[in-house]
């Protein structure tokens, strides 16, 4: 159990993120100081956002250049700090070419280099890391080998590699990373987010994010003719941003949390869209059959081994640890997916 200072400085990594943006907007919001750490300093157009929550609460926010793949890069922003936000990493899916060294390296070296650096400043409480669900599991398929068919936290992804879903590889291979160096040392503790699909506004206008390119397709008739049969528990950016912070600020909070508001079909996500947005879109209304996907398929990214263990297959996410641990509470979906389509129209995205 550990209590953190309010009046020190909050360390968010991968200040500009799709995530982190909402978690350093919400610690600002709430008086915090903050210091948030970019790749570069220099690239106005991936930080605009941030120099705007830097000009709208002045002194309050920091930022630092810091590079996932450089020792010591991150000594300087975590100098006296208590709480350390670890979100950054790499988040894509599609047009992976290296996973070893587009996802693996950056993923690994930078949970160690991050938490090396909390190692060596005294100060350090407790780290908040941003894992995923799919450090839990790797396809829709496992579920079939667990308790009722349902995912805790108490599970880990044990069928994904290099080859097949390198993605969740990555971010399996990461938070172990982190639990191995926490359990070397007591002066620090561990708390981890482990979410979902991620959806809903960005603060950003940025149209290089997975959750964004998936909303993109989704609207602009990219799955008109059908989408796969396949179950995504989906999350609010802005639920995962506050899950952030009430594990950094929560005393009694500890270990992993599923943190994800529904699980449905992909096709639920355009029954929504077009409850709310009628015929402005062309969104699917229908499933593809599953023979289908494996032709086509690969032409979207989808691999065989992904048809085979995710289409038609069940899943279930049990996301009660975050609510009784952290005392966190879901928006509905309906307000996020319709809050994202309308800040794409407003950003000029669509």
């Amino acid at each position: 159990m550990k209590s953190i200072n309010p009046e020190l400085p909050v360390v968010v990594t991968g200040g500009s993120g799709y995530i982190a943006s909402w978690i350093v907007k919400y610690l600002l919001e709430d008086g915090k100081s903050v210091r948030a750490t970019v790749r570069s300093l220099k690239d106005n157009s991936k930080i605009q956002h941030l120099l705007e929550l830097k000009e709208k609460f002045k002194d309050k926010l920091s930022l630092f250049e810091a590079d996932l793949m450089l020792d010591g890069s991150f000594d300087k922003a975590i100098e006296g700090v208590e709480l350390v936000i670890h979100t950054a990493s790499p988040f894509f899916v599609a047009g992976v070419k290296d996973p070893q060294k587009q996802l693996i390296d950056p993923a690994l070296q930078g949970t160690k280099n991050v938490l090396e650096s909390c190692n060596r400043n005294s100060s350090v409480k407790r780290v908040v890391l941003t894992s995923s669900v799919a450090a839990i599991y790797g396809d829709n398929i496992d579920s079939l080998q667990v308790p009722n068919q349902t995912f805790t936290e108490k599970h880990w992804n044990t069928t994904s590699s290099l080859t097949h879903q390198p993605y969740a590889y990555s971010k399996t291979l990461a938070e172990k990373e982190a639990w191995d160096i926490q359990k070397k040392q007591s002066r620090w503790d561990l708390v981890v987010i482990n979410p979902s699909f991620v959806m809903g506004p960005s603060l950003s206008k940025r149209m290089d994010g997975t959750s964004v390119e998936f909303m993109k397709n989704m609207l602009k008739g990219v799955f008109r003719t059908g989408v796969p049969d396949t179950k995504m528990g989906y999350v609010d950016v802005r639920d995962v941003a506050k899950a952030h912070i009430l594990a950094g600020f929560t005393p009694e909070a500890e270990g992993r949390h599923i943190t994800s508001s529904e699980v449905i079909p992909m096709l639920g996500v355009a029954k929504i869209i077009k409850e709310k947005f009628g015929n402005k879109y062309s969104v699917p209304t229908g499933t593809l059959p599953k023979f289908l996907v494996y032709l086509i398929g690969p032409f979207f990214g989808l691999s065989w081994g992904y048809t085979k263990n995710n289409i038609g297959q069940p899943l279930h996410l049990n996301n009660e640890f975050s609510k009784t641990n952290l005392g966190l509470t879901y928006r509905p979906l309906t307000e996020t997916f319709t809050d994202h389509v309308i800040q794409m129209e407003r950003s000029g995205l669509l």
